[in-house]
């Protein structure tokens, strides 16, 4: 099986390149980078697919970041998503046999959608306004797939992964996510030695993350087991957490003994984001990486690899 990986050296392609091969036997993981290809190219893109040949695509290839970045980089992540996934949904036309899995968010949920979010919630409601742009531009690859697998036949899997952490990730101060920002702040104030440490919004809201090689062991159950029948399939941890008790963790992963403020002028989000992971459980997949062990792997790796 050739498995060709757009965004291989991302957070989610680089846990595809690593463990993949031990999850499929007879697997040929072909990774891809914007060194290779411009993905903004339907041109290039479209030679990476004829010169590789592959039986699986993954598109783990996006711009991705944080609230404040989804906010203030409104244009970008909207254009930029959008120029990926037309390019590479639109090169596999041609291709009918390749098999294709196309990673979303579970930003695309409407707002207000009832707890846990299901797969039947997609498009009922309003957006979160903070990453509104992002959201719809995952949302057109979704309408796109279904549109190139009605007429013409392909095989395209859409998974929406809850909010995901680990090794390879964005630690900025500004662009990341929630718990590789988290991460980089609070160990630059341990250093600093700073009394304080201040973070977005009340606390309260809940959230639910997933280890990126959970999400890696779940394609590599999809392909395994031939799980295309579905066009959306969320996958989650089942485990949710108020980002007030994330940053209790943190603090202790870190060993940070600053105070932590919440500054309630700054936005919450989605008041609760927990995914219905229903579907794919019920197939026999299982998350495996416990929050609190995954905290302390990716602490280790980024003083390894960033500080």
């Amino acid at each position: 099986m050739k498995i060709l990986i757009f965004g291989s050296s991302g957070l989610v392609g680089t846990s595809l390149v690593k463990n993949l091969p031990k999850i499929i036997t007879n697997s040929e993981i072909i990774p891809s980078t914007r060194d290779d290809t411009d993905l903004f190219s339907e041109s290039e893109t479209l030679a990476k697919i004829k010169s590789t040949n592959p039986d699986i695509v993954i598109n783990a290839a996006a711009k991705v970041g944080g609230i404040q970045a989804n906010n203030i980089n409104r244009s970008e992540f909207i254009l930029d998503n959008l120029k990926i996934n037309i390019n590479i949904l639109e090169s596999l036309i041609p291709f009918k046999n390749v098999k294709v899995i196309n990673l979303g968010s579970s930003c695309i949920y409407p707002l207000g959608a009832n707890v846990p979010i299901n797969e039947e919630s997609l498009l009922t409601g309003k957006l979160e306004p903070t990453n509104s742009p992002y959201a719809m531009a995952k949302l057109t690859a979704i309408e796109i797939g279904d549109a190139i697998t009605k007429q013409f036949g392909h095989k395209i899997i859409n998974l929406m992964p809850t909010n995901l952490y680990g090794p390879n990730d964005n630690f900025s101060e500004d662009h990341s996510h929630v718990i590789p920002g988290l991460i980089h702040r609070m160990h630059n104030a341990k250093v600093n030695k700073d009394n304080t440490f201040e973070v977005w919004g009340t606390g309260k809201p809940l959230r639910e993350f997933m280890h990126v090689d959970d999400l890696t062991s779940a394609i590599g159950y999809i392909l395994n087991n031939n799980l295309f029948s579905e066009q959306v399939l969320n996958v989650g941890s089942n485990d949710e957490i108020s980002i007030s008790d994330l940053v209790l963790k943190i603090k202790n992963v870190v060993n940070y003994k600053g105070k932590i403020i919440f500054n309630s002028d700054m936005p919450d989000g989605n008041p609760r984001k927990l995914l219905d992971s229903t579907k794919l459980t019920s197939k026999g997949w299982k998350p495996s990486v416990e929050l609190s062990e995954g905290l302390k792997s990716v602490y280790e790796w980024y003083l390894q690899n960033k500080v």
